[in-house]
């Protein structure tokens, strides 16, 4: 049993983001989940900005919420937990997000083998139509590692209490 199916109410930023330092660093928020999907939110702030004349995020940022939200729409459409790594992350920027706003992020884990997974994902400032980016990703998953995962301990502890 995956307990990322369905996290309890209010633990989906200590499940998603706060586990991973740099999610956490980046100010993520998590938004929603469901069976193979997230959505994660990406406000801006004035340390994300990589241009001071145009105040719009930089790109390094918007990847780094791309790799975690098609990480964990991969982690969602699992049975039971299992480590898993980046293997490949595509982005085709389509134009800058606007300065103040925040990109959010769909992700959706659309393809699951035995050990690869397949996700794809849109972000946008406001309005879903008009997309800043689209990213795809391939990821490993680990089937025969018994070594624990950073989220194991966070899970455990928020399934227990």
């Amino acid at each position: 049993m995956n307990p990322l199916h369905k996290p309890p109410p209010g633990k989906g930023q200590d499940f998603f983001i706060d586990v991973i330092p740099y999610n956490a660093e980046l100010g993520l928020r998590y938004v929603e989940n469901d069976v193979g999907t997230v959505v994660f939110d990406l406000p801006w702030h004035e340390n994300l900005v990589g241009d001071p004349e145009t105040g719009v995020i930089h790109g390094g940022a918007i990847s780094g919420m791309f790799d975690a939200a098609l990480g964990g729409a991969v982690l969602c459409k699992l049975e039971e937990l299992r480590r898993i790594a980046t293997l490949d992350l595509r982005i085709d920027y389509l134009r800058p997000a606007r300065a103040g706003q925040t990109v959010r992020c769909f992700a959706e884990c659309h393809r699951l083998t035995k050990h690869i997974a397949f996700a794809r994902a849109t972000a946008h400032d406001g309005d879903p139509d008009d997309l800043v980016a689209t990213a795809v990703g391939t990821f490993v998953v680990f089937r025969d590692d018994t070594r624990s995962h950073p989220r194991d301990h966070v899970v455990n502890e928020g399934v227990a209490s």
